[in-house]
């Protein structure tokens, strides 16, 4: 249930409260933000998502907000064979691959779940009487 006044900030507080851990958010020059524009990487003590650079605020915005939804959903928590990972990823924690791996298509439903719930987080933000463009403010 989200508050009735919500914006980017006070959403990455409650999906803190949700992970257990803080959130990064950084701006990646190395997402191209066509088919790639953000990325989650999930470790023991802190969410880190990666957003494409975009001139528009509301695009930044809209990136992290799909990451978020990766988050709520539990995304990471879908299963890749240990065997798998260790075989290619010798030197990498299994518990670390095993979350990134988990999402490998950027196509499939997991994908159009996490943009339907970011679309229902832009909308909050957006109808909030407080800051409907809290993404400049935050993270510009």
């Amino acid at each position: 249930m989200l508050p009735t006044h919500v914006n980017l900030e006070r959403l990455v507080s409650v999906v803190e409260g949700l992970r257990h851990r803080p959130i990064q958010i950084e701006a990646a020059g190395a997402l191209n933000g066509g088919s790639v524009c953000g990325l989650w990487l999930s470790t023991e003590d802190v969410e880190i998502i990666l957003h494409a650079v975009s001139p528009s605020g509301l695009h930044r915005q809209q990136f992290v907000l799909h990451e978020l939804g990766h988050m709520v959903l539990r995304h990471d928590e879908l299963v890749v064979p240990a065997d798998y990972i260790e075989v290619l990823f010798p030197n990498l924690p299994v518990g670390l691959v095993s979350r990134v791996l988990a999402r490998s298509s950027f196509t499939d439903d997991l994908e159009a779940a996490a943009e339907s719930l970011a679309d229902l987080f832009a909308a909050a933000i957006r109808n909030s009487a407080r800051e409907p463009r809290s993404f400049e403010r935050v993270f510009g």
